[in-house]
């Protein structure tokens, strides 16, 4: 059995969406309310059960929990980059991390959790999983803080010998319309391209990056997912497929790349306005990402990264116009 928090997600459920689609259907979904768009997420996906986040770690803490698992994905987090209150933070995604960890180190379940490019902060020190430089981050928002304190959490207890971290960087595709502000440019600017027939972009800050020129490594959902059940394994002590790892398509494209992406996919000509970027955001946004992802590559990950273009596309033509949700 497989147990997936956050599982009514985006990245949670495309997990389940992939599982599905290699014949598992033996899965728990563990996640807050259903409603709205998140129930969509999961209208087409096979389950078996679905377990309410706060009962869940309730039974977890209790150890009442009476199911047993090979594997559970925790993806569940407040993912808002924009959240201010440190100790909600660190209850929902360091401390209900640390739970689940222990939970699964005694039962031996396979434990696979989602971090955070976020954790690299403004990039100074390069965008490397080496956890020699993990010590040395400085993330720029509260969200990369808290992810940041459960990698450290993990490296303190040598967890990463017996479990996976993966940082994800900047993750686009089906199934994140509920995410509201927190959903990606492609999904937020498609709604305004079919309105106005253009697209907004805000202007750089910095003299280094002309406006549109600000670089982040965008990864297909689908890509993300593959590199995420790349893990399921049951492994030794060790092994070279634990630790802590880069999920990023080991590029790093512009904005205006990304933009002649949506809208070539669209078959129309490109449309950028330049806007001013909101006070609550210029002193955390990154103007650069690029995910190495030669720790992931050397543990064995061989399958090909959709290229930007083509990832943008399949998601724009085959989800966003026919307004569809993943389906096995």
């Amino acid at each position: 059995m497989k147990i997936i928090t956050g599982g009514a997600g985006f990245i949670g459920s495309a997990i389940c969406w992939r599982l599905n689609t290699l014949g598992v259907s033996d899965i728990i979904i563990v996640d807050e309310s259903r409603e709205g768009s998140k129930e969509t997420n999961l209208s087409n996906l096979k389950f078996t059960e679905y377990i309410d986040k706060d009962e869940f770690i309730k039974q977890i803490r209790e150890k009442s929990f009476n199911h047993k698992a090979d594997t559970l994905y925790h993806m569940g987090a407040c993912s808002s980059t924009t959240e201010g209150n440190m100790e909600y933070l660190k209850e929902n995604n360091v401390e209900y991390s640390k739970s689940l960890a222990k939970w699964c180190m005694d039962n031996y379940v396979r434990y696979i959790y989602a971090s955070s490019g976020a954790t690299y902060g403004a990039g100074e020190l390069g965008f490397d999983d080496n956890i020699a430089m993990m010590p040395k981050l400085k993330p720029i928002n509260k969200y990369g803080l808290s992810k940041q304190l459960f990698d450290m959490w993990v490296l303190d207890n040598k967890l990463d010998k017996e479990i996976v971290g993966l940082k994800y960087f900047n993750v686009f595709g089906p199934n994140e319309n509920h995410k509201g502000d927190m959903r990606s440019m492609i999904n937020k600017t498609y709604g305004q391209i079919l309105k106005t027939g253009k697209l907004q972009l805000f202007k750089s800050l910095k003299p280094e990056y002309k406006d549109g020129e600000q670089k982040r490594d965008f990864v297909y959902v689908k890509d993300a997912v593959d590199m995420t059940i790349f893990f399921d394994k049951t492994l030794g002590k060790g092994s070279a497929q634990n630790g802590i790892f880069n999920v990023g398509s080991g590029k790093a494209s512009t904005w205006v790349e990304l933009a002649g992406a949506i809208f070539s996919a669209l078959g129309k000509e490109p449309n950028i306005e330049f806007i001013d970027m909101p006070d609550s955001i210029k002193n955390q946004y990154q103007y650069f990402t690029q995910a190495n992802i030669s720790k992931i590559r050397n543990a064995g990950y061989d399958s090909k990264i959709m290229e930007l273009k083509d990832s943008v596309r399949d998601y724009v033509l085959n989800y966003l116009v026919p307004d569809k949700y993943l389906v096995p």
